[in-house]
């Protein structure tokens, strides 16, 4: 029997499975926390021998790898107006699996650079103008980046018609970059595919080794991707066995939401102020964790009406996750609190994700006014996170099924009508590497999730 291993260098943990080439079904899997401290690969080597321990055939395995570990991918995003290019942007890097952690719009300066190297970003999306548009943001950013020796790579997806200009500034001036087609060509339009490919490949050229993870360049010949770009990538393939789908992966510090449907015409058109709807989107929650971010977890709850004002022992539940993230539950009670706050995580994100749709009165009398993306007719609902995989299949089920409580009459356009599962063996990430390599194998895999698919709520 030929097998793969699948291998996710995860900020906390990292996950090994071996996987049947043939038919995809899981044989094996293995975890063991990320050894950032010493070498990452160690953490791979134990991993390893457990698989061995299962199957020999590991021996001979092609190992395919995606990691987030030492923070995962940074992104900046430099844009032109902030409702349109740069947040074409913004959905770009999350999409690309990365964490922005800055947005500049309306081009760069001396000053907004300073801020922007605060931040310590490891790519830096440029943006502005549709083709054959204004390009004066653009062209001023690169100068920028140029006089100042920016030195971590740049991603030019901007108008591609000044794109020789750029390379005199950027090359010049020896900034590591590449180009893509324009995110947003024209007005109406939204075209993330090549941004994301050619941030995969920085990531790849650049970042993989500049974190200095590992002295083994057996490491960065293992790593495919960044693990949330090859997350997402593993959605769209259970979603061409599913249909509508959308995943929702509570962690320590984040929870993140991914979602690929089929659209509606009337929602994938792109007005002046607002960036189009994308079939495949990413969206990550830095204020909602299990750990690191319980204590605004309990803030969001309040404001979204899921919890009462003055619950003081679950503040005290969330403060006690903040200050030791390493925390497990002792007895139930604490349990109970670690599932609300998954289920308030689990609810605000795809809140966010999702969208609303309100009634609204104007001028010219009563309209509705809709914003996101419309969740509502996804089909199956799955979640991720060891609160979910870790806990039995009860309280997962209240957790995702919390999801839709209150919606509809609150106008959110959640998942309503779902099936829910959980990725309770962490193979999504083995679906997303195996997807391009071995499309058989990859959709064999995915239907490992399905198996725990329970009742629709």
């Amino acid at each position: 029997m030929s097998l793969y291993v699948a291998v996710d260098f995860g900020s906390t943990f990292t996950k090994a499975i071996a996987v049947d080439a043939g038919s995809g079904d899981l044989v094996a899997r293995a975890e063991h926390r990320t050894t950032v401290d010493t070498d990452v690969m160690d953490g791979w080597q134990a991993c390893r021998t457990a698989l061995l321990s299962a199957d020999a055939g590991v021996a001979k395995a092609e190992v395919l790898a995606c990691s987030s570990a030492g923070g995962g991918l940074r992104i900046a995003v430099v844009g032109n107006e902030e409702l349109v290019t740069a947040e074409a942007g913004r959905r770009v890097a999350l999409s690309s699996g990365g964490r922005v952690v800055a947005v500049v719009n309306g081009g760069l300066t001396a000053t907004s650079l300073k801020a922007l190297r605060a931040e310590r970003p490891d790519v830096v999306l440029l943006l502005g103008g549709t083709d054959g548009g204004n390009s004066a943001v653009l062209t001023k950013a690169a100068a920028v980046l140029a006089k100042y020796r920016w030195r971590r790579p740049v991603v030019a997806a901007g108008n591609v018609e000044v794109q020789a200009e750029l390379a005199e500034l950027l090359a010049g001036a020896d900034v590591p970059h590449v180009f893509a087609a324009n995110v947003v060509p024209e007005i109406g339009v939204f075209a993330p595919d090549s941004a994301r490919a050619a941030i995969r490949e920085m990531f790849l050229a650049h970042v993989i080794g500049g974190k200095n993870l590992s002295r083994d360049p057996g490491f960065a010949r293992m790593v495919r991707a960044a693990t949330p770009d090859v997350v997402l990538r593993g959605v769209e393939v259970l979603a061409g066995l599913h249909g509508d789908v959308a995943v929702v992966d509570i962690g320590g510090a984040t929870t993140d939401v991914h979602s690929v449907i089929e659209l509606d015409p009337e929602d994938a058109n792109l007005g002046r102020e607002v960036v189009a709807t994308h079939p495949v989107t990413r969206t990550v929650e830095g204020d909602l964790g299990m750990r690191w971010s319980a204590v605004p977890v309990v803030a969001a709850g309040v404001e979204a009406g899921l919890l009462p004002e003055d619950d003081t022992a679950l503040a005290g539940a969330a403060k006690r996750r903040h200050d030791d993230p390493s925390y497990l539950p002792a007895d139930a009670t604490e349990a109970s609190y670690d599932e609300t706050l998954a289920r308030v995580a689990a609810t605000v994100a795809l809140r966010r994700h999702a969208g609303r749709q309100r009634v609204v009165f104007g001028p010219g009398g009563r309209v509705i006014e809709r914003s996101g993306k419309d969740l509502r007719e996804v089909d199956l609902l799955v979640g991720s996170g060891g609160v979910l995989r870790h806990n039995g299949p009860e309280v997962a089920a209240r957790i995702l099924g919390g999801v839709a409580a209150g919606a509809q009459e609150e106008g959110w356009l959640v998942p309503s009508n779902a099936r829910t599962c959980v990725d309770s063996d962490y193979v999504l990430a083995g679906v997303g590497l195996l997807a391009d390599l071995d499309p058989a194998a990859a959709q064999g895999l995915a239907a490992h999730i399905h198996g725990s698919v329970s009742a629709g709520h």
